[in-house]
């Protein structure tokens, strides 16, 4: 069982920033085949901004920080990204009232609330190119493991491993929203680069609570 604090959240942000970060560009050239090319910056200028903001966020509550982090990717992101990753946080905002930290049961319920966000949000389903594909896979393979009583390492591996799979189904897949969508070929070959991206970070966020875990793990065996 993991608990994954506000601190610990911050800390998250500021890894999946590097990540995208180190992927300038992979992303660019994957959003450059079939769109417009400002996916890594939309998304780059996003978290940037987040980080600037993180230490005068270090004392608000943890539904606070979300709410925080739904209205500053609003903001400071273009195109659908800002609205779409800002109402994820929002709409799982209130799920954190009252407390101090994510364990594994809602770090289900989160996942499963950024999916239905994003779903309502931006009007799609799956199949239909865009973040929804990595996203939704994600949290249904998570919440799977929970009812199937595997524990939260392996819980979060089935995760991390649903997101990349979904990612890239969507080479097959026709665009149904977006630029991508205008294309004579549907964009059908190429990945989607909101989907991909989300991949990432979720694949992030699961190492990142799995490094956690771990080297908690070992501070408590030093102690004993």
């Amino acid at each position: 069982m993991f608990h994954l604090y506000k601190e610990d959240y911050l800390r998250y942000l500021a890894k999946a920033a590097g990540v995208i970060r180190g992927n300038k560009e992979y992303i660019t050239e994957l959003d450059s085949a079939t769109g417009d090319g400002d996916h890594w910056l939309n998304l780059t200028i996003g978290f940037e901004k987040l980080l600037e903001k993180s230490k005068e966020w270090e004392s608000v509550t943890y539904q606070e920080l979300f709410q925080n982090i739904a209205m500053t990717m609003m903001s400071a992101m273009g195109g659908s990204s800002g609205v779409l990753y800002g109402s994820a946080y929002l709409k799982t905002a209130g799920l954190l009232e009252n407390r101090e930290s994510i364990d594994q049961g809602l770090l289900g319920e989160i996942l499963q609330g950024w999916a239905e966000a994003i779903r309502s949000r931006g009007n799609a389903e799956l199949g239909y190119k865009t973040m929804l594909d990595a996203v939704y896979p994600a949290a249904s393979a998570y919440a799977k493991g929970l009812e199937e009583g595997k524990d939260s390492g392996e819980c979060l591996r089935q995760m991390a491993r649903a997101a990349r799979e979904g990612a890239e189904s969507t080479r097959d897949m026709e665009a149904v929203k977006g630029r991508a969508s205008y294309r004579e070929d549907k964009s059908v070959g190429f990945l989607d680069p909101g989907a991909v991206t989300m991949a990432m970070q979720l694949e992030c966020l699961a190492d990142f609570i799995l490094e956690e875990d771990k080297a908690s793990a070992a501070k408590d065996s030093k102690q004993i």
